[in-house]
């Protein structure tokens, strides 16, 4: 008999619910995006950002569940997002879940944002299983997670200063192409030479998957800080471009080298910028060359969106987790921790 999972998302900025069955198949996928709002300010505002989830996420939910064709009826559980996030964005998705699950007398699962991201990865790829590697990025995390199975997470390497996404954002900002980072400098690198700008690549020799931007991020903006000084006219393509490469080659290099040590034969992209279309290339290619199965969301499934928290769910929720009513938001939840 089939499982349906009602599942909300309220991490960030958007406002998302989705039906999915069995952990596979996605029946609705509703997203209300704030870009436009916070664009105006460079970036997220997490007070206007609870504010709009207050008024949005009543109309989104009846949306996913219009558009799943299910009944109340045929909802076996409901699974929020709790953590990591914006804490009064978080509270938006957990009240709201809270809420339904009391009202209509069904189970409520907690889930991880980041272990939704990975998850996501199980919706367009039905061969998918455990144990792979994982490489997240995003705007808020850069994590190498060894996936040992659907519950199990192990961190084998992060960021020790800015994650990869954040970087994409200050670079971009600095740049002037404003927000979200991410894309526009995805776009605009396509124009450039990502070898026209000699950008250093950081890599820890105690650590091997660790992650470093803050040295790039300072090396691009003085490289900038240095043409306007000298009054030379800089091409922002070829800076997008050789900064977008640096990122890249690092984020490659350290995630095949994990799969390769942790013996996995898969090697997964996840998070934000996982939607980027140069790193996607890259690593097929590098993966093809070290012999390793590789598999990525596609755009909509890589951006915060609540059918990857509804593929999580389902495999807490199978898996016996269970939350009460006492569920509180936990920002700084990490990876593989149960509260």
């Amino acid at each position: 008999m089939s499982i349906n999972i009602l599942a909300i998302e309220s991490s960030c900025d958007e406002t998302a619910a989705a039906v999915v069955t069995d952990g596979r198949v996605v029946r609705s996928n509703v997203i209300y995006s704030q870009i436009d709002l916070h664009t105006l300010y460079g970036g997220v505002v997490p007070e206007i950002a609870s504010r709009k989830h207050v008024e949005k996420v009543n109309q989104v939910i009846k949306s996913a569940v219009s558009e799943s064709g299910l009944d109340w009826e045929d909802i076996d559980a409901i699974a929020v997002t709790y953590g990591p996030g914006l804490v009064g964005a978080l509270l938006v998705g957990v009240s709201a879940a809270k809420a339904i699950a009391y009202a209509k007398k069904k189970p409520l699962v907690g889930v991880n944002h980041i272990e939704g991201h990975i998850m996501a990865n199980m919706i367009e790829h039905p061969d998918l299983k455990p144990p792979f590697m994982c490489m997240v990025a995003s705007g808020g995390h850069s994590h190498l997670v060894y996936v040992k199975n659907y519950n199990e997470f192990e961190i084998v390497g992060r960021t020790r200063d800015d994650a990869a996404g954040e970087a994409f954002d200050k670079v971009a900002r600095a740049i002037g192409l404003g927000y979200p980072g991410g894309p526009k400098i995805d776009k605009l690198a396509k124009e450039g030479n990502p070898e026209a700008i000699a950008f250093p690549r950081a890599y820890m020799e105690d650590a091997p998957y660790d992650f470093s931007f803050s040295g790039l991020k300072s090396a691009v903006l003085n490289y900038l800080n240095g043409c306007e000084m000298k009054h030379i006219e800089y091409n922002k393509a070829d800076v997008a471009a050789s900064f977008q490469q640096a990122v890249i080659d690092v984020l490659t290099d350290n995630s095949v080298r994990a799969a390769k040590d942790y013996g996995c034969n898969i090697l997964t992209l996840a998070g934000g910028v996982a939607s980027n279309t140069s790193l996607r290339a890259h690593m097929a290619k590098c993966c093809e060359k070290a012999g390793l199965a590789f598999f990525h969301p596609s755009g909509i499934y890589c951006t915060d969106n609540a059918a990857m928290i509804g593929v999580a769910g389902y495999y807490e929720y199978i898996n016996g987790t269970r939350h009460g009513l006492d569920l509180n938001a936990v920002p700084n939840l990490k990876i593989g921790e149960k509260r």
